[in-house]
């Protein structure tokens, strides 16, 4: 899957802003740009777009674990030069603090069925006998049942009630 869209289905998921964005990267001791933000987030065919490397996104996804499930002691784990599927989707589920059942959960949540084999075989080491390889509508699936949830934990704006019957209420018209 394109990291850039997986960068931007994150962001859009937590709700960052720019500034948000750059924390994240500082909490994995790396420092990026407003523009290179900016240039990542751009979709493909804009003028500006930048590819987002494997390392940076690696980066990212460190520094999200370290935001959402705090800093552990000693040095930081050393960013991967190659990030397949399997290793966005590992980095999600540890800062999300998800176990396999929550993973498999979520995924049936978006109409995907998976034993618990199955799940377990994503998060295996590639050289392992039953080793799967993560699809890229496997990811998109879990993050889109990712974005599901999110959405529905927020809490409803709604228009407080007018206590003048003279101003009719926008939302009845």
């Amino acid at each position: 899957m394109n990291l850039n869209d997986v960068l931007r289905r994150v962001r859009f998921i937590f709700d960052f802003n720019d500034n948000r964005m750059i924390e994240v990267f500082a909490s994995a001791d790396t420092t990026v740009t407003r523009e290179q933000v900016c240039a990542w987030l751009k979709a493909e065919d804009a003028e500006g777009y930048l590819a987002i490397e494997d390392r940076e996104m690696a980066l990212f996804l460190n520094g999200l674990i370290n935001e959402l499930r705090g800093r552990r002691d000693g040095p930081q784990p050393e960013p991967e030069l190659t990030l397949s599927n399997n290793m966005v989707l590992i980095k999600l589920r540890i800062a999300l603090n998800m176990q396999s059942d929550d993973v498999q959960a979520l995924l049936e949540e978006t109409g995907l069925k998976f034993s618990k084999h199955e799940i377990s075989a994503l998060f295996r080491k590639p050289g392992h006998k039953h080793y799967r390889n993560c699809e890229d509508q496997l990811l998109r699936n879990f993050l889109k049942g990712l974005a599901q949830r999110q959405l529905a934990s927020k809490p409803k704006q709604t228009e407080p009630a007018s206590t003048d019957p003279a101003s009719p209420n926008p939302w009845e018209r």
